[in-house]
């Protein structure tokens, strides 16, 4: 059996920093997005 990590972890790792980022970019454009079309259409 070869073990290309030398430490593998044993629990599910934490998400990554960028993609963190990036979800937190999503929700604020998604944010920006419901507020215009609610400007836009009142």
């Amino acid at each position: 059996m070869s073990a290309p990590e030398p430490d593998p972890p044993r629990y599910e790792p934490p998400p990554s920093v960028g993609k963190l980022a990036i979800w937190i970019l999503l929700f604020v454009v998604a944010a920006i997005v419901v507020v215009l079309g609610g400007v836009y259409f009142a």
